[in-house]
C-alpha cells in the first residue's frame, strides 16, 4: 500500500487496467513507491496528469508471426512491440525471444526502459518488443525463418527516428543481423540506424557486446569507491547467468581484481573456487551454445548443482545477478546477507523481486538497480546510433571511455536525487526520482497531458 492516495490512486487504475499482469505492477509500484518523497515535495504533479500518462504505454503491438519448420510444418508464435513513451526520442528497447514473453513481461520491459535510457543522458525514449519464440533446440534455418517473419510484420512500426530494436534474451548478433536483412529487402534501403546490436561489418559497434556487461561492472566500481572507499579487488563475486551480459560482467570483473567462482544457466550452477576461466565459459556459451554442464566435465576444479536458485548459497562479497526478473527473492537475499554479501549489482532487467531489494537496502548492503546498474548497454546502442548518423566507426577504446564515463555520470546522477530526497544511499530511490524528471519535463513541455 503506498502512503500517498494519489499514487495509490494512480496504481488502483494500473491494476484494473491491467489485470493479471504482475511483473507489470510490480515495475509500476517500485517507481510510484519511490516517487512518494518527490510528489510530496512537488504537489503540481497531482494535478498535470503527468504520472498517469507516464504508466500508460503510447502504444502496444500484438501480432501473429508464422515460420516454417525443417519438416515443412507451419508454426504460430505471438510477436509483441511495446512502444512505451517517445518525450526524449525515438522509442528504443530490445526484443526478447523466450517462452516466458507475454504483455506483462514486454510492458514491465518497457517501462523499466523509458526511465533507464532517461538515465544514460542520450536522447532515447523506451519500448520494448519480442515473442514467445524458443530458439532453443531450433536449427539455423529455422530461427532465419522465424526472424524474417517476425521481422515482416515489425518493419512498418519502426525507423531510426520511430522506434529502434535491438538484441536480448535470445536475440544476439545472429537473430539482429537476420531481422536486418529482411527489413533491408522490404523497406529497400539501407537504414543501419533502424537497429542496434548489429555485425561490425555492416554498422555495428565495436564494444557494444561488452557494454552491458562493462557497464555493469563500471557502475559497480563507481558504487563501490564513493560510497565505500573499495573496489574489485581482492574480491568473491557471483554471477548468475552464462549469457552475453554475464560472461562479459565476469571478464570486466576479473580484470578489476575480483574472483568469480559461479555462474550458471537455467538448469543449474557451477563453483570453481579458482576462480572461472572466462576464455572457456566463452567458448562453451556463446560460441557452442551448450550447456553451463559442459564447464564442470571440461575443467576438473569445477563442479556441478543442478538448480540455478542456489547458486545465492555461494559466499561472496559482490553478487551480480544477470540472468532474468525475479531471480532473487527474500529467502536468497536473506541467505546472501548473512553469507556477508557487501554488493548487490543488478545485471539483468529487475532480477531482485521488491522483498528481496529492501531486505538488502535494511541490511546495510550496497545495492545497484537495474535501470541504472546495466544502462551500459542501451548507452552503447546510443553510440551506434550516433555512430550510423554520422557514417563513423570509432574505436573500441573510444566507445569503451564513452561508456564508462556514462555509468560515471548515471551513478552521480542518482546518487545525488538520492540524497535530495532523503534517500542517502537507497540508489533505487535516486535512480527513479532521476529518471522520471527528466522524461516528465520532457512530456510536460510537449503538452502531452
Amino acid at each position: 500500500m503506498l502512503k500517498n492516495k494519489y499514487l495509490q490512486g494512480v496504481y488502483d487504475t494500473v491494476l484494473i487496467r491491467n489485470p493479471g499482469e504482475s511483473e507489470f505492477h510490480q515495475a509500476v509500484f517500485e517507481v510510484l513507491e519511490s516517487l512518494e518523497p518527490f510528489i510530496n515535495r512537488n504537489p503540481e504533479f497531482e494535478t498535470n496528469g503527468v504520472i498517469e500518462a507516464f504508466v500508460e504505454p503510447e502504444r502496444l503491438l500484438i501480432f501473429r508471426v508464422p515460420w516454417i519448420d525443417d519438416s515443412g510444418r507451419m508454426r504460430v508464435n505471438r510477436g509483441f512491440r511495446v512502444q512505451f513513451n517517445s518525450a526524449i526520442g525515438p522509442y528504443k528497447g530490445g526484443i526478447r525471444f523466450h517462452p516466458s514473453v507475454n504483455v506483462s513481461v514486454i510492458k514491465f520491459l518497457g517501462f523499466e526502459q523509458v526511465l533507464k535510457n532517461s538515465l544514460t543522458t542520450l536522447p532515447m525514449g523506451g519500448g520494448k518488443g519480442g515473442s514467445d519464440f524458443d530458439p532453443k533446440g531450433k536449427s539455423e534455418a529455422e530461427i532465419m525463418r522465424f526472424c524474417q517473419s517476425f521481422m515482416t510484420e515489425l518493419w512498418r512500426h519502426i525507423g531510426a527516428n520511430t522506434d529502434v530494436p535491438a538484441g536480448d534474451i535470445g536475440v544476439g548478433a545472429r537473430e539482429v543481423g537476420y531481422m536486418f536483412g529482411q527489413y533491408k529487402r522490404l523497406a529497400n534501403s539501407f537504414e543501419g540506424g533502424v537497429i542496434t546490436g548489429k555485425g561490425i561489418s555492416y554498422g555495428g559497434s565495436l564494444g557494444r557486446t561488452e557494454a552491458t556487461g562493462y557497464g555493469l561492472c563500471y557502475f559497480t566500481q563507481e558504487m563501490l569507491s564513493q560510497m565505500k572507499g573499495d573496489s574489485f579487488e581482492g574480491k568473491t563475486v557471483v554471477i548468475s547467468g552464462s549469457g552475453n551480459v554475464a560472461v562479459h560482467a565476469c571478464e570486466k570483473a576479473r580484470q578489476l581484481g575480483a574472483k568469480v567462482v559461479a555462474m550458471s544457466d537455467s538448469g543449474g550452477y557451477v563453483y570453481d573456487p579458482n576462480g572461472i576461466n572466462v576464455d572457456i565459459m566463452k567458448d562453451i556459451k556463446l560460441k557452442r551454445r551448450a550447456r553451463i554442464t559442459t564447464y564442470a566435465d571440461e575443467v576438473k576444479t569445477a563442479t556441478y548443482t543442478p538448480d540455478c536458485r542456489k547458486i545465492w548459497s555461494v559466499k561472496c562479497d559482490i553478487a551480480l545477478p544477470c540472468a532474468t526478473q525475479n531471480e532473487i527473492d527474500r529467502d536468497s537475499a536473506e541467505q546472501l546477507i548473512a553469507n556477508g554479501v557487501k554488493v548487490v549489482s543488478e545485471g539483468a532487467n529487475m532480477p531482485c523481486n521488491m522483498e528481496a531489494t529492501k531486505a538488502f537496502l535494511n541490511a546495510g548492503v550496497l545495492f545497484g538497480p537495474a535501470k541504472a546498474a546495466n544502462a551500459g548497454g542501451v548507452a552503447v546502442s546510443g553510440l551506434e546510433m550516433t555512430q550510423n548518423s554520422m557514417r563513423l566507426s570509432w574505436t573500441f577504446e573510444d566507445v569503451d571511455a564513452n561508456l564508462h564515463g556514462i555509468m560515471k555520470s548515471i551513478f552521480n546522477n542518482i546518487s545525488s536525487a538520492a540524497r535530495e530526497y532523503s534517500a542517502e544511499t537507497d540508489l533505487v530511490t535516486g535512480a527513479n526520482i532521476a529518471g522520471f524528471l527528466k522524461v516528465s519535463e520532457a512530456m510536460l513541455a510537449q503538452g502531452v497531458v
